[in-house]
């Protein structure tokens, strides 16, 4: 019987006595078995494909180098293999990673596998591992995201300045350079940065800005820059240009500004000289943009 029939039935076990005396002179029946053997305690992630097993064995061999045989340390070899493959396969769908991340300029929604959604905004990312989120819904953010967030077990956000703690509701979570800011738009959310820890419910925000703590209110019923518009109070001017970078992928030069100074105010994400309009104006300040993506804004001198 042609062996690669033996090996296909005797991994659907159905082999018979015959088949089986016949499989067990196969040259390298031994590493076909501890191969098996060895890879059957390792559970591979419900998302991911292997090739089939001769294939998977075809490619492996295909790759060694003809050496001469020793034939005493062959066996250890054969070991050396086996456990090089399985720790391989293990580490390679236990330790997956699912990274989302956007550009400048770009906002997109990510599903998570509860159905949770997550709109995040530009030069931002989440990661988290999928075949662990059954046993622990908690992701790493970096930039700022919009959760709407599935009843369930908690739901951690981690980020670098604190972590975010909710059941099933939606907020928001921005985490830039020294600033930290949470706002919860229903359900409740526990916010822990540091020794600061509170609970805030709909209507109610967090923020810590250069290492000052602050708590407020908003009547939004969702972040406005989910709506293609940023908006800011009494935040550092220096802020405010960040994120018109982030939103239009441009470079901002400052001459004679006072990037410390507090704004309130917002500008739109569609149109980038009303945009800079909406920033300048109010701070007795003007704009040049000297290419398609360079821009000057001057303070006026007094």
């Amino acid at each position: 019987m042609e062996k690669e029939i033996l090996i296909k039935k005797w991994l659907n076990n159905e082999l018979n006595d015959s088949e089986k005396e016949a499989f067990g002179k196969l040259d390298d029946f031994e590493i076909n078995q501890a191969i098996v053997d060895n890879a059957e305690y390792f559970k591979a992630s419900n998302f991911s494909e292997i090739e089939d097993f001769e294939n998977f064995k075809r490619n492996y061999n295909s790759k060694k180098k003809p050496v001469r045989k020793l034939q005493w340390v062959n066996p250890f070899l054969k070991i050396a293999s086996v456990l090089v493959i399985v720790f391989g396969l293990y580490f390679l769908f236990h330790n997956s990673i699912t990274q989302v991340k956007t550009a400048a300029g770009e906002k997109i929604t990510a599903i998570l596998p509860d159905s949770s959604q997550v709109f995040l905004n530009a030069l931002s990312s989440i990661e988290y591992k999928p075949d662990k989120w059954n046993e622990k819904r908690s992701l790493r953010l970096d930039g700022e995201a919009y959760f709407k967030v599935a009843k369930g077990k908690k739901f951690d956000v981690v980020t670098e300045s604190g972590v975010v703690t909710v059941v099933g509701t939606q907020f928001n979570v921005k985490q830039r350079t020294n600033f930290f800011e949470v706002k919860c738009f229903e359900g409740k959310v526990n916010v822990v940065s540091d020794t600061i820890e509170r609970m805030l419910h709909p209507g109610q925000t967090f923020r810590i800005l250069n290492q000052n703590f602050s708590e407020g209110i908003t009547n939004a019923a969702t972040p406005k820059w989910a709506g293609n518009m940023s908006d800011f109070e009494s935040v550092p001017f220096k802020e405010v240009l960040a994120e018109l970078e982030r939103q239009y992928n441009i470079k901002i030069t400052n001459k004679n500004v006072n990037v410390d100074r507090l704004f309130t105010g917002g500008f739109v994400h569609h149109d980038l000289e009303n945009a800079l309009i909406s920033i300048t104006q109010p701070m007795n300040m003007t704009y040049e943009l000297s290419a398609s993506n360079q821009v000057i804004i001057r303070g006026k001198n007094k």
